[in-house]
């Protein structure tokens, strides 16, 4: 049986890659999460595009500042010495390549580090790329994190992308839910695979060609809940 994490134990799996002192971006949607599960002791400044810098979860029992959100309209508290300023500077700051890691989600991901991430389909998307296009090409790391496949069973790492870009050749890493794969010149290479799962499968439940890792890890994760599902 195949242990595959679930999405707070991504996030776990995530925050728990980025270095010591990493000034990083996190997307809307699963990317969030990361801000709850950073190491303790270990110092990373997360930014966020709608003019934050040094924000950290809102505290258990804290009552929310509406004004003081995140990109995802999520309410935040600030670490000592945070600040605000305007959209501009945010955007400034992501283009001018300060920021270290954006850690994205994904429709597509192609075998080449193609991301596709803001349309699909016959469906209610978003109207324009956006601030992920920024993130894609200012950030020095792309990180993704998403599930391996989709709810038909359609894999997300694809040979090449068919959805329309977000940023071409941008992806470093990409975390599943049963893998953590690497983008490297020579193709796709799995560093760890979910308990449970043989590479062959890894494969079949995947469009693009992998390579195992000769030093290849099990993918792990604490006993964390999974999110709460939204009422519809």
């Amino acid at each position: 049986m195949v242990e595959a994490l679930n999405r707070n134990q991504v996030a776990w799996r995530v925050a728990n890659d980025i270095d010591e002192g990493a000034f990083v971006n996190l997307g809307v949607g699963m990317p969030l999460n990361v801000l709850n599960y950073v190491p303790e002791g270990r110092e990373i400044i997360f930014h966020s595009e709608n003019g934050v810098l040094g924000m950290k979860p809102l505290e258990e029992g804290a009552e929310p500042n509406l004004d003081l959100i995140n990109a995802g309209k999520q309410p935040i508290s600030m670490l000592p010495g945070g600040a605000f300023f305007h959209h501009s500077d945010s955007f400034a700051m992501v283009r001018g390549g300060h920021i270290d890691v954006c850690v994205l989600g994904a429709y597509e991901v192609g075998q080449n580090g193609d991301l596709a991430n803001w349309r699909l389909p016959n469906t209610k998307s978003a109207p324009a790329v956006g601030g992920a296009m920024d993130l894609a090409y200012g950030a020095r790391q792309g990180y993704i994190m998403c599930d391996h496949n989709g709810r038909d069973g359609a894999p997300k790492i694809v040979k090449q992308c068919t959805l329309p870009l977000t940023g071409a050749k941008c992806v470093t890493k990409v975390f599943t839910d049963i893998a953590v794969i690497e983008r490297a010149d020579d193709g796709m290479v799995v560093r760890e695979m979910a308990e449970g799962l043989e590479f062959e499968e890894l494969q079949e439940r995947t469009g693009a060609e992998l390579r195992l890792a000769n030093d290849w890890k099990t993918l792990t994760a604490p006993d964390i809940a999974p999110p709460e599902k939204r009422a519809r």
